[in-house]
């Protein structure tokens, strides 16, 4: 590979980082883009060296290599730790701490470059709250819930997170945290949705008590409210999250009887653009063969947080069993800022 790639996708990645409100990951990764080459040591040649595509709609390499380097942070690496957030440093020095990083911490960063970055972003649970709500009160019936991509299945979570709006507020009194997103349009439906059962699958699930430092690694060391909400996340119990294909896994789940007065709600949250071609066709073929089936007592409701590359934020849609309604649900931030909903 020509450093072309790689160079580009540390600048891509940096314009994503600034416009989702982190200026240090913009300068780290702007800073990698420009200075980086073959030459900086083994990790740097082997990043260079990859085959396949590079950029964030790929391997993300610029976001592997950050998470490797702000988990060094976590533990405790005097020098990177000198030149993080909460201190502010030319771009000289933090290359200078970094550079020397890449040597004396070859094996971790190493090990670390050999998995995807994987996150549980919270603030996602913002619009999962708010179709819970609407089903809540559309259907009144326990949700069984299911997520495809479900990381460490923290998400899973949502009706145990808070959510403070102008005028309302949803979630119970004891929760970790609330989240304040900016909010354009109405409000969710009041009422308490009740969680009959909540699974998830994934590639490579993380465990919550095993995986929390690449949990918070990935995310970004300038903004300590994340990492305040994943700690108190990761203190709930943990939800069964599977290993397997999302879509042999979907396909198995959707045969198993449905209890009649149960609203099943399968869910993705900036995940299905990166399954398989056949991942997707096996998932929507038994999505759509078990919505089919459905009826008025036993609902079917499949919910996407996904990317339609048009900005700003992600897509929300919402389809319906029976009668495959396809409801826009408005658009919101890939990590929960602000949101635009709506459904009434």
């Amino acid at each position: 590979m020509t450093a072309a790639p790689l160079t580009a996708a540390f600048h891509r990645q940096g314009r994503a980082c600034e416009d989702l409100g982190s200026p240090f990951m913009g300068q780290l990764m702007g800073m990698l883009g420009d200075r980086l080459t073959p030459d900086d040591g083994a990790i740097a040649a082997r990043l260079f060296a990859w085959e396949g595509d590079v950029s964030p709609a790929g391997a993300s390499l610029p976001l592997r290599l950050a998470g490797g380097l702000h988990a060094l942070v976590l533990q405790g690496h005097a020098e990177l730790r000198a030149v993080y957030p909460p201190n502010q440093v030319s771009d000289d020095r933090l290359w200078q701490a970094v550079r020397e990083a890449l040597d004396t911490d070859y094996t971790f960063l190493d090990d670390w470059l050999a998995s995807a970055p994987q996150t549980n972003e919270l603030r996602r649970s913002i619009a999962l709250r708010a179709v819970g709500q609407w089903l809540h009160h559309r259907f009144g019936y326990p949700l069984d819930m299911m997520e495809l991509g479900a990381s460490a299945g923290l998400n899973l979570n949502w009706d145990r997170f808070g959510l403070t709006l102008p005028g309302h507020r949803y979630g119970p009194d004891d929760a970790p945290f609330d989240l304040t997103p900016d909010w354009d349009g109405p409000m969710p439906p009041e009422g308490t949705p009740v969680v009959s059962a909540r699974h998830g699958v994934d590639l490579r699930p993380l465990h919550p008590a095993r995986d929390g430092l690449r949990l918070r690694a990935y995310l970004w060391p300038d903004q300590p409210d994340r990492l305040a909400r994943m700690d108190a996340a990761l203190a709930l119990a943990p939800n069964p999250v599977d290993a397997g294909d999302a879509g042999d896994w979907i396909t198995a789940r959707l045969q198993r009887p449905t209890v009649p007065g149960t609203c099943r709600l399968i869910y993705h949250t900036v995940a299905w653009q990166y399954f398989p071609p056949d991942t997707d066709k096996t998932a929507r073929m038994a999505i759509e063969a078990a919505g089919a089936a459905a009826t008025d007592e036993t609902p079917l409701a499949w919910f996407a947080m996904e990317t339609d590359h048009t900005p700003p934020g992600a897509r929300l849609t919402l389809r319906l069993w029976p009668g495959d309604l396809t409801l826009d649900a408005g658009r919101v931030d890939f990590h929960g800022r602000w949101m635009q909903w709506r459904l009434e």
